[in-house]
């Protein structure tokens, strides 16, 4: 593309001294340098006068050519340079439902704020499907939820934590457990339970399995606003997460487990190590690291 440059600037000036002074270029590298390109075309494209240089008939064919090669390249440097300032783009988010409640939409909201020509897009879904969207090329970051004891492949994602979401337990507001501060799980043997699979093994209530009794599921109920609105109207109590809590609504109890019985949900973003971060996500990823400050002081944690 130089050759095309030195080319286009000679046939402009009228002269290889001319383009040289302009390009920063002594008169016999530019002279060099048309030479090979005529060699690359096999044709002459200036005539050599004693004063200066004129375009052939060769030359004057290939002059629109190169104009519109140079400017298309400066197009594309104008482009890649946008998307490198952020001044064009797209950020593809996927996040888990109780993320898209509390922490990812603080976010993306400054993210708008910073970068209004960027085109922002959120996809919602479970953690596992969100992962397969994400190595399909789908989305460009996932924020997705997981325990310790079920890691997702660190060899495949790039997985960096953002916050501790402790689980906590909802109870009717009149419940009377529901003024203690702190619950052990045993306490609550007798109660009637609200989860999102009879399958207590693939639910937050395979905690109570681990402390000793297998829990009463009267009702299957997959949202957290379901879930809620039965406590709240006293069927049962269900355990939530702290980040779907902070949504919860007033005539629902929320009490802390205590240390040993509470399972910590691990609330993770995850890119693909393979692939380069788009600048779009690799500075959205910085505002909601922020944004997991903020959910960090806010969160109900009792470990803390």
């Amino acid at each position: 593309m130089a050759w095309l440059e030195v080319f286009r600037t000679a046939a402009q000036l009228g002269s290889f001294t001319a383009a040289g002074d302009r390009l920063g270029f002594t008169q016999s590298a530019i002279s060099r340098q048309i030479s090979t390109l005529e060699a690359e075309f096999g044709v002459v494209l200036f005539d050599r006068l004693a004063r200066g240089v004129r375009l052939t008939e060769h030359g004057r064919a290939l002059l629109p050519h190169a104009e519109a090669i140079l400017d298309r390249l400066d197009g594309t440097r104008r482009e890649l340079a946008a998307l490198s300032e952020l001044n064009l783009g797209r950020l593809r988010v996927g996040a888990f439902d109780s993320a898209n409640a509390a922490l990812v939409p603080g976010a993306l909201a400054a993210f708008r704020t910073a970068h209004p020509k960027v085109a922002i897009s959120l996809t919602e879904g479970l953690s596992a499907d969100l992962l397969g969207r994400l190595q399909d090329g789908a989305i460009d970051l996932a924020v997705v939820a997981g325990y310790p004891e079920h890691g997702y492949d660190s060899e495949l994602f790039d997985l960096r934590p953002l916050v501790r979401d402790p689980v906590v337990v909802a109870l009717p507001r009149h419940h009377p457990l529901a003024s203690r501060e702190r619950l052990r799980l045993a306490e609550l043997a007798g109660e009637d339970w609200i989860a999102g699979s009879r399958n207590i093994e693939s639910t937050l209530l395979a905690a109570c399995v681990r402390s000793g009794f297998r829990p009463r599921v009267e009702y299957v109920v997959a949202g957290w606003t379901g879930k809620l609105g039965l406590v709240a109207a006293g069927f049962g109590a269900t355990l939530i997460p702290s980040l779907a809590a902070r949504a919860a609504r007033p005539d629902v109890a929320l009490v802390a487990l205590h240390s040993e019985d509470t399972p910590v949900r691990l609330v993770q973003t995850a890119t693909l190590r393979a692939r380069s971060l788009p600048p779009a996500t690799a500075a959205f990823l910085a505002l909601l690291r922020e944004a997991a400050g903020g959910a960090r002081a806010a969160t109900f944690d009792p470990r803390d």
